[in-house]
C-alpha cells in the first residue's frame, strides 16, 4: 500500500538521522540547557526578526498545545478556536483537563474570522454577569488549518488587531507550519510580530518527533519551563530535539523539503480537477480534499492508504490525501495514473 493518509508516516529525513547517527557517542547537558538546543534556537531565530523570542521544544503538538495555553491562561480564562480546531476536535479534551473550557465558534474551511473573535470579545466586555462566564482571552488557529486551508498576512493582522482590542493572545498550532508558509504570503517573522506563541511542527515537517515553541511576548516567557516540566514536556535527553532543528533549520532545508511536498500535492489536485472529480475545498497545501463516489473511493483504496474525513451524501465520501517531505515522485506519478483511470 501507498500511504498519503498523513504526513508523518516514514521516520525522518536522511539529514535529521545522520546529526543523530554522528553525535550518538557524544555526551550532552539535560533538559535543553545542551549547546544543540541553543544552536537550533539560533538558527530558527534568525528567520524571526525577533532575538528576544524564547524557543523551546517538546516532543509532540498535543503536547506543546495543553502546555502552552495553561501557561498563558488564568483559571477562569479560554481559548476561542473555530469548531474545527485540533484543540477541540483531535485532542481527547487535553486543554478541558488543564481545567480550561474552550469556547468555539462555527469555522469556515477550518478558518476563524477577526469578527468572529471580536464578537465574542464584546459580548464578555458588556455582559453584566462576566463573574459567571470564562472569560474569552487566547485566540487559537491552525497554520495551515486542518483542511489545509491558511490565513493571509492580512487575515492575521486582523486578528492581530481584534486581539489588541480585547486584550487576548495569539497563539498560532503550526504543527504543519512548512507547508502553510510554502503557500501564503506569511513568513516566521510575520508570525513573531503578530502572534503571542506559536509552534513550528518538526513531526509531520522532516524530523523524527518534536515541536519548536516560540514565544515572542516576554511576559509569557516567564516560569514557562516550570509548566514544560509539570506538564511532562521536558525530555531530559533535550539535544535529541536540538540536533533535529538544527539540521531542518541550518541550512533551510525544513522549508525546501516542505515546499517540495506541497508542489505535489498541486499536482494530486489539477490531476482530479481534470479527470472532473470536485473538490470539497479548495486547499493550497499538501492536504487534499476531494469529493469521490464510493466506487472511485474503493478503487483507490485498494492501492493507496487515505483518509475518509466524512460522508458528504449517501453516494460520496470526502477523502483526504496528503503529500508530506517524505512523498516520493513515483508515488505521486502511481497516483496520477490511477485517478486518471476513474
Amino acid at each position: 500500500m501507498i500511504r498519503f493518509n498523513n504526513d508523518y508516516n516514514r521516520s525522518a529525513h536522511p539529514a535529521v538521522l545522520r546529526a543523530l547517527a554522528d553525535t550518538a557517542g557524544d555526551s550532552f547537558a539535560g533538559y535543553g540547557t545542551d549547546s544543540w538546543c541553543e544552536r537550533a534556537a539560533e538558527a530558527i531565530r534568525r528567520h524571526l526578526d525577533c532575538p528576544q523570542a524564547a524557543v523551546h521544544f517538546l516532543v509532540g503538538g498535543t503536547q506543546v498545545n495543553f502546555t502552552a495555553i495553561a501557561a498563558a491562561l488564568r483559571p477562569y480564562q479560554s481559548p476561542v478556536c473555530a469548531h474545527t480546531g485540533h484543540i477541540h476536535a483531535h485532542e481527547t479534551g487535553a486543554v478541558e483537563h488543564t481545567g480550561h473550557k474552550i469556547l468555539t465558534v462555527p469555522g469556515r474551511d477550518g478558518k476563524l474570522t477577526a469578527a468572529q473573535v471580536a464578537e465574542l470579545g464584546e459580548g464578555y466586555r458588556r455582559s453584566p454577569i462576566r463573574e459567571h462566564v470564562t472569560q474569552p482571552k487566547l485566540v487559537y488557529i491552525s497554520f495551515p488549518t486542518e483542511y489545509g486551508t491558511v490565513y493571509s498576512l492580512a487575515e492575521l493582522t486582523a486578528l492581530r488587531q481584534v486581539c489588541d482590542e480585547y486584550g487576548m493572545y495569539l497563539y498560532v498550532d503550526g504543527a504543519r507550519m512548512g507547508y502553510g508558509l510554502a503557500a501564503s504570503d506569511v513568513t516566521l517573522a510575520d508570525l513573531a510580530r503578530l502572534a503571542d506563541m506559536f509552534t513550528i511542527g518538526g513531526t509531520k515537517c522532516g524530523a523524527l518527533f518534536g515541536e519548536a515553541l516560540v514565544v515572542s511576548d516576554p511576559a509569557l516567557q516567564t516560569d514557562l519551563r516550570s509548566y514544560i516540566k509539570q506538564n511532562g514536556g521536558m525530555l531530559a535527553k533535550g539535544w535529541l530535539l536540538g540536533l533535529q532543528f538544527a539540521a531542518l533549520f541550518e541550512d533551510g532545508l525544513y522549508f525546501h523539503i516542505c515546499r517540495r511536498a506541497v508542489e505535489q500535492a498541486q499536482r494530486l489536485k489539477a490531476a482530479f480537477a481534470a479527470r472532473g472529480v470536485p473538490l470539497y475545498l479548495d486547499s493550497p497545501t499538501n492536504q487534499q480534499f476531494v469529493v469521490l463516489t464510493r466506487a472511485q473511493c474503493a478503487a483507490l483504496a485498494g492501492k493507496y492508504t487515505f483518509e475518509r474525513d466524512h460522508d458528504v451524501d449517501e453516494e460520496h465520501v470526502c477523502a483526504r490525501f496528503c503529500t508530506s517531505w517524505a512523498t516520493r515522485p513515483e508515488e505521486i506519478d502511481a497516483l496520477l495514473e490511477d485517478i486518471s483511470r476513474l
